[in-house]
């Protein structure tokens, strides 16, 4: 009996802990405005790294134009 009562209180103290663990953690989340040309010249320069291809950097520039305009 005196088990059961220590293993019940184990098993709350556990759940309770994890539980404040869970507290949300305070993260800010910081919006971002670009403008049109940020976003062009970031792409460009992705473009002339090599980090993205030819058709990437089309296909995203004309997206980027179309959301803008």
């Amino acid at each position: 009996m005196n088990f059961l009562r220590v293993l019940t209180v184990f098993i709350f103290l556990t759940l309770g802990v994890g539980f404040i663990g869970c507290g949300g953690g305070g993260a800010d989340v910081k919006s971002t405005n670009t403008t049109v040309g940020q976003e062009l010249m970031d792409l460009e320069k992705a473009y002339k790294d090599g980090i993205i291809t030819e058709k990437e950097y089309n296909n995203t520039k004309s997206k980027i134009l179309k959301r803008k305009y």
